[in-house]
């Protein structure tokens, strides 16, 4: 396996180092916790991991996961049964891109019906949806070793 380097923090910036593996897996370490990326099968890779579209939207549902988490908490509310289901579609034109993405927050059984309006606005308020609605500049420059 190739070894990879953690991520390093300057100031508020982060920086990931990602990896070739083999096939179509690539490997990278956030904060020591190693994560892999592989492509299905049908695309070539050895389905060892989600692919990187997968985690792009898992990082949202789960982030919209955690605000609801803290708004239950900080309410004094159970988090038991919270839980977040994605689904998501590719565009169908040119620029592969994620289309569409339908979010649906499982609140527990107890969840008191006159919070449902602040909890849903504090979930859409996540650190990732924020990301997607005004999105970071990206700029992507090639090395050489």
């Amino acid at each position: 396996m190739v070894q990879v380097q953690a991520a390093a923090r300057t100031g508020n910036a982060t920086t990931l180092d990602v990896r070739f593996v083999a096939g179509e897996s690539y490997e990278f370490v956030v904060r020591g916790h190693r994560l892999l990326v592989d492509q299905p099968v049908e695309a070539g890779g050895g389905d060892e991991a989600p692919t990187p579209t997968e985690l792009f939207v898992a990082s949202l549902a789960s982030c919209v996961a955690f605000y609801a988490g803290r708004y239950l908490s900080r309410h004094r509310l159970s988090r038991d049964g919270l839980g977040v289901s994605a689904t998501f579609r590719m565009a169908a034109d040119k620029a592969a891109r994620v289309a569409e993405v339908q979010l649906t927050v499982r609140v527990p059984p107890d969840f008191p019906e006159a919070r449902r309006q602040a909890l849903l606005a504090v979930v859409s308020h996540c650190t990732v949806h924020n990301s997607l609605a005004s999105p970071p500049a990206v700029s992507i420059d090639l090395a050489t070793p």
